[in-house]
């Protein structure tokens, strides 16, 4: 029987009562209050003093004074200096691994990976191990073998140039992705078209294949510029040491004694203003790319031969990846293993102090490890129900608004960590929700962070569902409710897998906004990586960061081989 005859004869009798609409628009409702509360309450306090009165003297002291205006002048540089180092590196590398035959392209995806799911303020640790201007591992073996000074180094870390290389280091992956994906996707025949009416190689590339990519290029530009502008844990291990701010250390800095919760309100708006503008710029960029094949399927693009120039093309893109990956990983593990973090292990010198300092001394430890547990298990439950609704919602158009629903699910990615956890701050440190000092704090903070992530990889497999499947049910009687769990859920449970347990591994990597909701009993991994970081504990970072590293690349495993769901994209 067709759908249309289905559709024709009578429906039977719901069974029981039909609580689907109610039912969602409380999910609506518990969306709205996670993204419209804060945001309130941000914009709220920064056009207030701290008598509560109405002023526009926060944004005045913002741009006059110079302990903020160079805050903001650092932040440019540093974000724009990434974006085009990233581009630079991250665009050829793209086409060298998509376009050509370089050789282990492949093991080249798979180490960007690496870098992609490493945490940034992990990645600024490893390098303060390697690059401190007078205990860093590289500059000791520059004076070893030069003979040059104590005084003497090759890098200093603590600079400004540290800083944007070390940010470079875990922000151009996105530039690769975007730029390489672009080229997959990109059909031979256009090409081939173009060779056949005697355009050259490098005419072709210009003509064909570059216009293709610039507009990815360019978002890819957008992604890594605000990725650099809304970090906090790599300015705050590096530019805090070098003796300046950034904005969002600074935003942060406002929260110490006595706090200035206004000012931060109003150093936070220029960040969440310049991020929705570049998102949308992003998006605007993307939408207008595209190409229409005519006659259907389309041949895989043109693999270029790279003759005697593929192994120095191999070599290169591996000495890249070894500054985010390969140096970062060895210097954790040299520490680990050694009695001064500082300093070469040897048969002779190896320890295993370190690692019986973290797991029976350092009590710390557990308590932030229990927390990290509940609050991951906890986010990533609640946020994949949130998130699996609000996309059933938005994919198959089941209540009015729910174009408003899918707008508010990606609406967090525009907002920075930092400024969610201001927001944040101000929304629940007062009547009737009063949740500072607890783990409800961090848990809304947590999932309305991973909603926008989780939100796109559930609508992409809800629409992958054909709705005919739900439409036969409900016409036998089930309600909507009764629909989705016993049809679309059973079809959807790899993606559900999936987003659980990156929600899960997404929570042990955040910082920016746990950096202003932690108290000592509510401290997390990451917290406490940066505490110890704060008290020079390099050798338990390095254990506490292979061990985040080990569940990271298991869970990215795990996923990776669940059938059906390879190649997946981790977002950080």
């Amino acid at each position: 029987m067709t759908t249309a005859a289905l559709s024709a004869a009578p429906a039977p009798r719901k069974f029981g009562v039909d609580i689907s609409k109610p039912v969602l628009y409380v999910f609506a409702a518990v969306l709205c209050v996670l993204i419209v509360l804060p945001l309130s309450w941000l914009i709220l306090y920064s056009f207030t003093d701290a008598q509560g009165a109405l002023t526009l003297a926060n944004f005045y002291r913002l741009f006059t004074e110079s302990t903020f205006l160079e805050p903001l002048i650092a932040t440019f540089i540093i974000a724009t200096s990434s974006a085009t180092i990233c581009c630079a590196v991250a665009a050829p590398m793209g086409w060298l691994v998509a376009r050509t035959d370089l050789p282990f392209s492949s093991v080249v995806r798979a180490l960007v990976t690496a870098s992609f799911v490493t945490p940034p303020f992990l990645g600024a640790i490893a390098w303060e191990l390697l690059a401190a201007p007078n205990s860093g591992l590289l500059n000791k073996t520059y004076r070893a073998i030069t003979g040059a000074g104590q005084d003497t180094h090759l890098f200093n870390i603590y600079s400004i140039e540290g800083i944007v290389f070390v940010i470079s280091c875990y922000t151009f992956p996105y530039v690769f992705v975007l730029v390489a994906n672009s080229l997959d996707r990109t059909p031979g025949e256009l090409e081939d078209a173009s060779s056949i009416l005697g355009g050259g190689r490098w005419y072709t590339a210009r003509r064909v294949t570059i216009p293709l990519v610039l507009p990815a290029l360019l978002a890819g530009a957008l992604v890594a510029f605000l990725q650099a502008m809304t970090l906090f844990g790599s300015p705050a291990i590096l530019a805090l040491p070098a003796g300046f701010h950034t904005m969002t250390t600074k935003i942060w800095s406002l929260f110490q004694f006595p706090p200035k919760p206004e000012l931060a309100a109003a150093a936070s708006l220029p960040l969440l203003i310049l991020t929705i503008f570049l998102l949308r710029a992003e998006h605007m960029i993307l939408g207008r790319r595209g190409f229409s094949i005519v006659g259907g399927k389309y041949g895989a693009p043109r693999l270029i031969p790279l003759h005697r120039w593929r192994w120095p093309a191999a070599i290169l893109c591996l000495l890249v990846l070894m500054l985010p990956v390969f140096l970062p990983y060895a210097a954790l593990l040299n520490a680990t293993f050694s009695p001064v973090a500082t300093t070469f292990v040897t048969f002779k010198n190896a320890t295993m102090h370190n690692i019986y300092f973290v797991l029976f001394e350092l009590s710390a430890a557990s308590l932030a490890l229990k927390n990290t547990v509940i609050l991951g298990t906890a986010t990533a439950t609640v946020g994949t129900a949130i998130a699996l609704v609000i996309a059933y919602v938005a994919a198959r158009q089941a209540v009015p608004g729910h174009r408003l629903l899918g707008f508010l699910a990606t609406a967090p990615i525009a907002i920075p960590g930092i400024v969610l956890g201001v927001g944040l701050f101000l929304s629940y440190t007062r009547p009737p929700f009063v949740l500072y000092g607890t783990l409800w704090i961090l848990l809304i903070a947590f999932v309305t962070i991973a909603l926008p992530s989780a939100y796109q990889q559930l609508r992409a497999a809800i629409r992958s569902i054909h709705p005919e499947l739900e439409d036969a049910s409900r016409i036998l009687g089930a309600t909507r409710l009764r629909s989705l769990r016993q049809i679309t859920a059973p079809l959807l449970r790899t993606g559900v897998i999936a987003t659980w347990c990156f929600v899960f591994v997404g929570v042990m990597r955040e910082l920016s906004a746990a950096i202003i909701l932690f108290t000592s009993e509510t401290k997390v991994i990451s917290v406490l990586i940066y505490d110890l970081n704060e008290s020079g504990d390099l050798g338990a970072i390095s254990v506490i960061g292979i061990g985040m590293l080990i569940i990271t690349f298991a869970v990215v495993i795990a996923v990776n081989r669940i059938p059906g769901f390879g190649n997946v994209r981790f977002r950080t």
